[in-house]
Order: C-alpha cells, then sequence, then structure tokens
C-alpha cells in the first residue's frame, strides 16, 4: 500500500487561522468529490470555525477518562476502519492523555499515513523541537509539547498561514481567539507586537530554508546547471592570504542588503602548486566567516575558475566576491588570472565583484614550474610541435647549408619543445622522425636511408638518444610535480581535518557534508552494523539523493574497520582519491564515537550529580537531623530524672522543646523523603478540582501567628492540581518566606486568575535574591546567603519546585518591588487540557508583576 501524503498548515501564532485553512481546504476537496472526514479537529468555541465543520463527516472521538476528569481524543481505530482518502487532524504536536494509543498526536498522523491514509494537519512554529529555546528566549515560556523538525520536514506541503502582529491583534481584540475575559491578559503578555513579530520572522525563516532544501533537490533531480537567484548567496573565493578578510566583510555587507543573504567561504586547495596559503591564516578567515553567520568550505580543484563556478553553481549562488590579483604585471604572461576568467565564464545569471585590497599588486611569489598535471591542450600542441616542428624545420633547412651539427642542434631543440609541451610520447615521436629527417637529408648519400659515414651513424644514434633523455626528464618532472602538488592538497586537508578532531568542533554531520563537498559527490553515509549477518543502519548522512541500505548500493564505499563503513554516491573517484577518502572515513567514525562518548558522558553526568544529591542527603542526616534529636533526648532526659523536681512550668518548657524538636524533625524528614522520591521519579500526582483557598489556610498552620497575610478571592476558577503537593508546596515557600522576613514584617500570600491559569505570589520584605543566583535557590541542598546549617537542609525549594512541575506548573522568583522576593506559583486552571495546546493556553502567560 503507497504511503499517504501529509500536508501541514504552519502559523506563526495561535488565531491565525490555521484551522480555518484546513477545514476550507477539506470544503474543497469534498466539492471535487474526495472522501475526505474529520478525524480531530478542536474549534475552541470559535464561531467561524465551528461553522466551517458544517457538512464534513466527523469520526467519533474516543473519551478517556484520567485522574477523575474525561479527555477526548482521536480514534485512531475509527480512523483506520473508516479508511477515508484524506483525514483532517488539528495541532500535531499535542500530547495524548495517558492511556492513549500513542503518546503523541503525530505518531498517530504516522500510522494513518502509513496505512495510506492522506492527512492535513495543523501546527505552531513555537512547537517545533528545534525552536524550543529560541521561543522561550523570546516569550519567556517554554513549550511543553512539541513536535520533531524531521516530522514535519518529511511533509509533502507545507503550508505558511500568515498574518501580520496588527492584523492577529485585532482578530483577538474583536473576541475571535479567546473568550473576553482572556483578551486583556493575552494581549498584554504573549500576544504582544514584539513577540508576534518574532515568531513571524522564525516561522518566515523556517519555511523559507524548507523551500530552499526541495529547491536544491529539484536542481538536482533535474540536473539543472543554470542559477535560480531566488535569494542571495554569495560565494568569497579565498586564496589563503591575509585579504581574504576584507573580503569576508565585504560579502557580509553585501549579504545584509540582501533579505536572507548567505555567506559561503571557499577555498578551493590547488593542485599547480601556486598557492602557498597559510594553515593559520584560513584558520583566522574560517573563524571571521562563522563570526558573521557564513559558512566555510574547503574543495579540491585542478582547474581553479573551474571549480570555482562549479561550486558557485552547485549552492545556486547569485554572486561571486573575488579580490584583485596579488600578481605583478610581468607575471600575467602565465594567463589572465583567477578573477578575469571567472568573470569572463560565470555568465549572465552570476555577478562577479573584484574587491580591491592592500595586498594588489604586491606579488605573489608564482614558482617557474608549474606543477600541473599534462592537460589535454599541452599534449596536443607537444604533437604538433613533435610531428610538424620537424617538417617544417627540414623545409627551412634545405634553403640554407648550416651543416650536419648545426642541423641536429636545430632538430634537438624542436624534440625539447616537444618534451616540454606533451611530456615523453611527443617527444620519442619528434626524435624518431627528425632521426629520419637528418639520415634523408642531410647525411650522405642524400635522400636515401643508407648512412656511409660511420661518423654520422654515431651522430644521428647520440641526437636520439639525448632527445630520449631531455623527454625522459621533463615527463619525470612533470609526474613528481603534480604528485607533490597533489600531496599538498591532500595535506591541507588532512591538516584541516587535524584540526577539527583537535577542537573537537565538527560533528557527524558536518563531516560527511564536508566529504560530499571536497569529492563533489551527491551524499555521503556513514553505514553501521551490529555484527555480520546484521543489518546495515545509517549512523549520519549529508547531502540529496537516494537513501543507501548497504555499502554495495554507493559508487563509492571505503570500509572503517569491520562493521563500519562510509558510502558515497554521485560517481566513481579514482584510486588516487581513496587516500584521502580513508583518512574520512577514519575521522568518521571518531566523530561517531565522540558523539556516543559524549552521550554516555551526559549520563555519568547525571549519575554524578545523583551521588552528590546522596552525598549531601548523608551530610544532612548526620548533621542536621541530629540536632532537633539531641535536643528531643535531652528534654526527656531532663523529665525522667528523679533527682530534680520540676515545676509546671520547666515541665511544659521541656514538653514545647519536645513538640518543637519532634515537628523540625518530622517537617526535615519529609523534605528529604520527598526530594528523594523526585529524584527517582516516583511522584504522581493525584489531581483533581479544588478551590485554592481551601489548601492554603492549611499550608499556614506550621508558621507563627500573624507572620503571613493572607488574600486569596474566593471568585478565582478551581485548579487542578494534587491537592496535598500543592499543600506542601505553599507550606515550603510560605516557611522560607517566613525565615527570611524581617521581624514585625508580615509575608503576603495572594491569588489571581490569568487566561487558564491561576498565579499565587508569596511576597516578602527579606533581603532579596541577585538575578543570577535566581536559579540556584531552587537546586537541592542550597542555602542562600549566610544560613547557618541548623537553618535546614536546603530542601524547601528544591521540593516546592518539583511539586509544582509535577502539576503541570510552574515555579519562578522575582525581585518585590521595593525590596524582597516573590515566589510566583502558577497553576494550571481546572477544565484546561494537561499540556498547552495550539490554542495558547499556556502561552499566555502574563508578565509578571506583584501587585500588593
Amino acid at each position: 500500500m503507497a504511503r499517504g501524503k501529509l500536508r501541514i498548515y504552519l502559523g506563526a501564532a495561535p488565531g491565525v487561522g490555521k484551522t480555518y485553512a484546513l477545514l476550507s481546504e477539506a470544503h474543497r476537496r469534498a466539492e471535487r468529490g474526495t472522501d475526505c472526514v474529520v478525524a480531530f479537529v478542536e474549534h475552541h468555541d470559535r464561531p467561524r470555525t465551528e461553522v466551517m465543520l458544517h457538512g464534513l463527516e466527523e469520526i467519533p472521538r474516543k473519551r478517556l477518562r484520567y485522574r477523575d476528569a474525561f479527555f477526548d481524543e482521536m480514534d485512531v481505530d475509527a480512523v483506520l476502519r473508516r479508511a477515508p482518502a484524506v483525514a483532517l487532524v488539528d495541532e500535531l504536536a499535542h500530547t495524548n492523555v495517558p492511556g492513549s494509543r500513542n503518546a503523541k498526536r503525530w505518531q498517530d498522523v504516522e500510522e494513518l499515513l502509513a496505512a495510506g491514509i492522506d492527512v492535513i494537519s495543523t501546527v505552531n512554529i513555537q512547537h517545533l523541537e528545534s525552536l524550543g529555546d529560541v521561543v522561550e528566549s523570546i516569550t519567556g515560556v517554554r513549550q511543553r509539547e512539541t513536535v520533531p523538525d524531521e516530522v514535519v520536514r518529511r511533509a509533502d506541503q507545507i503550508e505558511l498561514v500568515d498574518m501580520s502582529p496588527e492584523a492577529l491583534r485585532r482578530r483577538m481584540a474583536h473576541g475571535n481567539i479567546y473568550q473576553p475575559d482572556k483578551v486583556d491578559a493575552a494581549l498584554s503578555n504573549y500576544f504582544r507586537p514584539g513577540n508576534l513579530t518574532a515568531l513571524r520572522e522564525l516561522a518566515l525563516l523556517w519555511v523559507a530554508d524548507r523551500v530552499d532544501e526541495y529547491l536544491t533537490a529539484y536542481r538536482s533531480e533535474h540536473r539543472v546547471s543554470k542559477i535560480w537567484g531566488s535569494r542571495e548567496r554569495i560565494v568569497v573565493g579565498l586564496t589563503g592570504g591575509p585579504e581574504g578578510r576584507t573580503l569576508i566583510r565585504r560579502a557580509a555587507r553585501l549579504a545584509e542588503k540582501g533579505a536572507g543573504g548567505e555567506v559561503l567561504a571557499v577555498y578551493i586547495a590547488r593542485s599547480d602548486g601556486l598557492t602557498s596559503a597559510s594553515p593559520k591564516e584560513l584558520a583566522v578567515q574560517r573563524t571571521l566567516v562563522e563570526d558573521l553567520g557564513g559558512t566555510f568550505h574547503h574543495v579540491v580543484g585542478d582547474d581553479i575558475p573551474a571549480a570555482l563556478l562549479d561550486f558557485a553553481r552547485g549552492v545556486n549562488a547569485t554572486q561571486i566576491v573575488l579580490g584583485s590579483s596579488r600578481r605583478k604585471a610581468w607575471q600575467y604572461v602565465f594567463g589572465p588570472g583567477v578573477g578575469a576568467t571567472v568573470a569572463r565564464d560565470s555568465g549572465p545569471d552570476l555577478d562577479v565583484h573584484i574587491v580591491t585590497h592592500e595586498e594588489v599588486a604586491k606579488g605573489r611569489g608564482l614558482p617557474v614550474a608549474r606543477g600541473a598535471r599534462l592537460g589535454r591542450a599541452r599534449i596536443i600542441w607537444g604533437w604538433a610541435v613533435g610531428l610538424v616542428g620537424p617538417a617544417v624545420l627540414a623545409v627551412l633547412l634545405n634553403t640554407v647549408d648550416l651543416g650536419l651539427a648545426n642541423d641536429m642542434l636545430l632538430f634537438l631543440s624542436v624534440t625539447v619543445a616537444a618534451a616540454l609541451l606533451g611530456g615523453l610520447l611527443p617527444a620519442l615521436a619528434s626524435a624518431a622522425f627528425g632521426s629520419l629527417l637528418l639520415n634523408y637529408f642531410y647525411t650522405p648519400p642524400l635522400h636515401r636511408l643508407t648512412i656511409a659515414d660511420p661518423k654520422n651513424i654515431v651522430a644521428i644514434a647520440i641526437f636520439f638518444g639525448v632527445g630520449m633523455s631531455v623527454a625522459s626528464v621533463v615527463d619525470l618532472a612533470a609526474r613528481r610535480t603534480h604528485q607533490a602538488a597533489r600531496l599538498r592538497a591532500e595535506s591541507e586537508i588532512l591538516s584541516f581535518l587535524a584540526g577539527n578532531v583537535l577542537r573537537g568542533e565538527t560533528s557527524l554531520e558536518e563531516l560527511l557534508e564536508r566529504v560530499r563537498e571536497t569529492f563533489a559527490m551527491e551524499s555521503a553515509a556513514l553505514l553501521e552494523r551490529a555484527g555480520d549477518v546484521e543489518p546495515w543502519t545509517c549512523a549520519g548522512r549529508a547531502g540529496f539523493g537516494r537513501p543507501l541500505e548497504r555499502p554495495e548500493d554507493a559508487d563509492v564505499d571505503m570500509p572503517v574497520g569491520d562493521h563500519m563503513a562510509l558510502a558515497l554516491t554521485g560517481r566513481v573517484l579514482p584510486a588516487e582519491d581513496r587516500r584521502v577518502l580513508a583518512a574520512f572515513a577514519a575521522q568518521a567514525a571518531v566523530a561517531l564515537d565522540r558523539r556516543r562518548l559524549q552521550e554516555e558522558a551526559d549520563q555519568a553526568r547525571a549519575l554524578a550529580e545523583g551521588n552528590r544529591i546522596r552525598t549531601a542527603l548523608l551530610a544532612a542526616v548526620s548533621h542536621d537531623l541530629r540536632t532537633p534529636l539531641a535536643g528531643i533526648k535531652a528534654a526527656v532526659s531532663s523529665l525522667r530524672s528523679d533527682d530534680v523536681a520540676w515545676s509546671e512550668e520547666d515541665r511544659a518548657e521541656l514538653l514545647e522543646g519536645i513538640e518543637e524538636g519532634a515537628d523540625r524533625l518530622d517537617h526535615l524528614v519529609g523534605n528529604l523523603l520527598d526530594m528523594s522520591r523526585l529524584q527517582t521519579g516516583t511522584v504522581t500526582p493525584l489531581i483533581r478540582e479544588i478551590d485554592v483557598d481551601e489548601v492554603a489556610p492549611m499550608a499556614l498552620v506550621g508558621v507563627p501567628e500573624d507572620s503571613v497575610e493572607l488574600e486569596v478571592p474566593e471568585t478565582l476558577p478551581m485548579v487542578a492540581v494534587d491537592p496535598g503537593l500543592l499543600e506542601r508546596c505553599m507550606a515550603n515557600l510560605v516557611e522560607n518566606a517566613v525565615k527570611y522576613s524581617p521581624r514585625g514584617r508580615r509575608v503576603l500570600v495572594t491569588a489571581s486568575g490569568i487566561a487558564d491559569r491561576v498565579e499565587v505570589r508569596v511576597v516578602d520584605r527579606g533581603p532579596g535574591v541577585p538575578d543570577e543566583a535566581k536559579d540556584r535557590i531552587f537546586e537541592p541542598f542550597q542555602r542562600y546567603g549566610d544560613a547557618p546549617r541548623g537553618a535546614g537542609v536546603g530542601l524547601g525549594l528544591a521540593v516546592a519546585r518539583g511539586f509544582a512541575e509535577a502539576m503541570g506548573g510552574t515555579l519562578n522568583a522575582e525581585d518585590t518591588p521595593g525590596g524582597g522576593l516573590t515566589m510566583v506559583l502558577s497553576l494550571r486552571a481546572a477544565g484546561s487540557r494537561p499540556e498547552a495546546l495550539d490554542t495558547g493556553r499556556d502561552l499566555v502567560e502574563p508578565e509578571r508583576q506583584t501587585t500588593l
């Protein structure tokens, strides 16, 4: 069965019209006779969206019970039994209620696609997994519901649903997105113009990158070599000289003038030995271009202008930036130069910028020996001189008599010229042809292929031997020069690889992309298997083209050990390139090992953190728990002593000390057990709906009277929490606030409703906490400032945050206006989903301000 096709409507924020566009497409397809059903679409009480559901067949939803509440989810089995041509599935990043068929809705969609059902879905840019940190830095809200980028990238169609921030805010103000009681909070927080503009830019850039990938794949599949200037992409040609920094900066300024401009710096290792690039200078230029947001590429090419143009056309560049030649005037006898050649051959679709710099015409030390492999043009000229030259010379010498010795020297000169141009074979042909002409025209008897004087035989033999020797020396020199140049190019590449190994900068995918670029291949993949009979798996891949399932399917494969191979597609490499390829393959294996070692190191770091927690726990047990035990034992021993007659006041004081010590011991042990449960992941909240004003008074039991002022309105919406965990969480916050509040200054506990969240604020007027320490105070076994060891084990805030997150809430610290610290506990209101949805329910987080 053919796999179904996935179409995704991507939006920058809730309310831009993704669901409406999805339903509109469904109606268009239904009118054309397509069997289209609604598998799961949430209209969020938006009238215009709800109207669009009319006339479409809806698959009944599956109702699931979770923690005393019922939730509706998509019935995957019902959709599969119905087997429509197209299924509408809203909110691709949604997290299913525990007990569902799959944990995530995108996994449900994968099942439908595998069954041959086309799916139309929606997702917001903030739900893409790779953009979680970026979105959090923009909005201050961490997305709990995400979808892997690869799921969205694999979609057959991605359509951007765009709307300007001003239009979206007007839609919000008109009540077309949220209920009226949530509009003000949304507009002043998540839906601020700055937030919406930044999210819109993220969406536009992400879609632009995907379009660029599709364009590259299309050009490759259809072998389109002509440049399509769909976006400004600037290639900087580097020689390794000091002018490279000027060129990179100039290209960066050009890129800034065009929207979405890219800079790609490329150094082509010249196999003709004409450059003397400094590895240190190249490293500096590589760092510079990456700091400016560009990329650095290292390519091997025999013909520098052709290689540069091939690279530019391969990446669909629109401009090339080159520096003015550093050669002196006399050095132009060797050719017009790279810049002039590139400008001449670039064609009308590729602009070439020649940038002046301080190194112009200062010389570049061109060696006399060209050191390149003899090209086709030189070989043709060599044969022409070797065969035509002796004949022309014979015609000229027939008009003048210079003597046999001079005639031989002239013929030897032609042979040397043929050797210099075409190498060994043209020179041998020239020597043989010249010997015949000398014998026929200039040695007695003339015009006969016989030689009367034995001395002439020796002279012609010497002539032929000298010609062969010169030709052999010239050919050997050309070969050795080419080998030296190639080894130099290889050493530059290996030096680059070694530098990356030492710095640990190149990931496996980046290294494979470097392999693909260096050898001008379509794709490069690192394949591995566990044993000789196990199937091959792909550990990493770069490029485009067909995926490889085994090394035998590749055009080139390089084994790495017994169960790993580097596979390339595109063309067959010559044997001389396999040495460098072997180095790349070994480095790819090292990169894979390094990645796995890093994963193991992360696991080890987590274990080390656990050991640190256990060590601190032992320290707490050995000291902080001993103090209340010692006080209890001393009081009990005093009461049991018969040597002292205790008064009623003394007995009451001792009993009070025992009670305080027992309460303190109970509190410490409770926090230690709670922290242990959080560290082992065994906290399972029992969520139910409850009013905050029912829990708040119980959280104040352990603090002195008149130390806390409670302001919790009775009109607040109920919250979906575990009452026991919420009580412990608030109790720890209040206890911590009372501990650091000045004497006579009461702690304020307030609560307010914002959108579908309820915020509980615990405000103190203590010394406060600097911004850099606000996150650190929530770590286990942390005491801020000079708190003595007897002040507790430093677990209260860590336990409070752990309980808050276990209930789907958040706990953060803020400065209290006028001095002090405010703990902000944000809880999920009853009736909202356990996770953030497409509607932006957990996105409408207020800009935190303290109101007393």
